[in-house]
């Protein structure tokens, strides 16, 4: 029987492509116009790397049953060490750095680690909240240990032979990482991977989307980015701010992309906002790029357009949909949106994310508040009308390991299987495509209905001076007013400039002459940006929209 341990596979791709390039890392900066230079890393050099690493690790103790926190900036070291950490049968505890250091604490805290292997200023501001670590013993350090810092470094780890590493002995359903949501509806939850989790993601993505070995890609969003070694894909690290991509300078991305003639690249829509605007300023096309992904938040047809044009005419760009607890779940490609579904969505529909992977069952649930303790309890709603949307497959999350009350709000029992409530409302078509129309606790409910944000923030963004927009109430549930809030394009290049009476009144009008947006009664320009998740730059936080509208207009 294979060895079904997540880090095996590597080893296995190592003996398949040897020679073959597993991680490009960019070195010195970027001069525009020329090639830059790389450190490289084949694929057999990884695998032996992590197989040190591990054996390292084994020697400290560190193996099946133990926690270990991840605090390593994204890069080579840090895709060794995940294998590595997964070869030995422990647990990865891997944190967003983006979160914000109070989330940060709490979520690492929670997880109850064994240790954590972090660059020398995450240990140091570990230490000064060693109370809350109290089983943090096996710590090691990647880079030079700071004066009074006693724990082993990384590099001496790597002084094991790969020899010495002793395959765990893994099963399908035990623990391999604890891996956070966004907290862009709540404080972040931990959930539970397991190595058939991974696996069957990995296959997953393979088969859908046609990576073969041999490709490359220019990865733009770390977790997406780790097992490409695995798909036998060359990884091209980006010269940009992960936890940044809207603030990524497109230049330094295409010029990565003509010198690797990279055919792939995962990035959230606000990343995709800057390349595809500068390409359709400028005229930069990347004809190698063949498969472009975006998630994390909506694609507005705009970017899918300038993307299109930028990239090879044969090539895809799909938006895939899910979650960190379920992922992935559906897809689209460009052209179906661009041809079959924008127009629809501008009018109000909801924003399509396709059919379903070939792993996945799902079905739409009348919309529920309260737990469900097992799939007999839900109610199915017919085609065509709004629910809430459950999935099921070798690719869902069974469990929350931190914050574990919320797993009776959205795991639902069926069996021996477990659902997963997405917390997204929206409708299945004829096609059996999913229609997103919001997240249910965003849902805005006035006295005579209830509205949902996608349907109406498509309205108010198809303004030309639009950027983006959101939808919340002020008041209570039940008697909420609801209200929209726009953010302007605000260097004034996608249209002539407007006042902001003007633009709120535009708006309104052109929601008061669709059905769906008739009972909005105002409309307001925000002070700055929307504010967002960090991952992606592209979920906004309606919570906290909610909270200054209430301030600033519930009299």
């Amino acid at each position: 029987m294979d060895n079904v341990n997540v880090g095996a596979r590597l080893t296995k791709q190592a003996l398949l492509a040897p020679d073959a390039i597993a991680i490009a890392t960019p070195r010195g900066s970027h001069r525009q116009g020329t090639h830059r230079s790389y450190d490289t890393i084949s694929m057999r050099d990884l695998d032996c790397r992590s197989s040190s690493i591990a054996a390292g690790l084994q020697s400290m103790g560190i193996g099946p049953g133990k926690r270990i926190g991840l605090l390593v900036r994204f890069g080579e070291d840090f895709i060794a060490l995940v294998f590595a950490v997964l070869k030995t049968g422990a647990t990865l505890i891997l944190i967003d750095p983006g979160m914000g250091r109070r989330n940060l604490i709490d979520c690492l805290a929670q997880s109850k680690p064994d240790g954590f292997i972090a660059i020398p200023i995450a240990h140091a501001i570990l230490k000064f909240y060693g109370g809350r670590f109290p089983n943090a013993k096996l710590n090691v350090t990647v880079g030079k240990r700071w004066l009074g810092m006693p724990t082993p470094t990384l590099s001496q780890l790597e002084r094991h032979a790969p020899s010495d590493y002793m395959p765990s002995d893994t099963k399908p359903l035990d623990p391999a990482a604890i891996i956070f949501t966004t907290g862009s509806t709540g404080p972040p939850k931990g959930v539970l991977y397991t190595h058939q989790t991974f696996n069957a993601q990995i296959d997953q993505v393979a088969e859908h989307y046609s990576i073969a070995p041999g490709g490359r890609d220019l990865s733009c969003f770390p977790l997406f980015g780790l097992f490409n070694a695995v798909m036998g894909t060359t990884t091209i690290l980006p010269d940009m701010n992960p936890i940044r991509p809207a603030d990524v300078d497109p230049i330094r991305l295409l010029d990565a992309i003509d010198q690797w003639q990279i055919n792939q690249s995962f990035g959230s829509p606000a990343l995709w906002t800057k390349v595809g605007g500068y390409c359709q300023s400028t005229g930069r096309t990347v004809r190698s790029l063949r498969c472009v992904l975006s998630a994390g938040a909506p694609v507005p047809p705009r970017i899918l357009t300038q993307m299109r044009a930028a990239m090879h005419p044969d090539g895809n760009m799909f938006t895939p949909y899910g979650a960190t607890e379920a992922l992935p779940i559906a897809s689209i490609e460009s052209r179906t949106i661009l041809n079959e579904t924008a127009n629809a969505t501008r009018s109000g529909a909801g924003t399509c994310v396709g059919n379903r992977f070939s792993g996945i069952q799902w079905q739409v649930i009348r919309i529920n508040d309260s737990p469900i303790a097992s799939m007999d309890e839900a109610n199915p709603v017919s085609q065509g009308e709004i629910g809430e949307l459950v999935v099921c497959g070798p690719v869902i999350s069974r469990e929350y390991v931190t914050r574990t009350d919320q797993n009776a709000i959205h795991k639902v029992r069926d069996g021996e299987k477990i659902w997963h409530r997405m917390g997204d409302v929206g409708y299945l078509d004829e096609q059996d495509r999913f229609w997103f129309c919001g997240r249910k606790s965003h849902r805005v409910i006035t006295d005579s209905e209830v509205l949902f944000t996608e349907t109406i923030e498509a309205i108010s963004n198809t303004h030309d001076a639009v950027y983006r927009s959101a939808l919340v109430g002020t008041g209570s549930p039940g008697q909420q007013k609801p209200m929209v809030i726009l953010e302007p394009w605000r260097n004034g290049a996608k249209s002539p400039m407007l006042s902001d009476a003007d633009l709120t009144a535009q708006v309104l009008e052109s929601l008061h002459a669709n059905p769906k947006g008739k009972s909005i009664a105002r409309v307001v320009v925000y002070p700055g940006k929307l504010p967002t998740d960090i991952r992606h730059n592209s979920k906004i936080f309606r919570e906290q929209l909610t909270a200054w509208a209430n301030k600033k207009y519930s009299s």
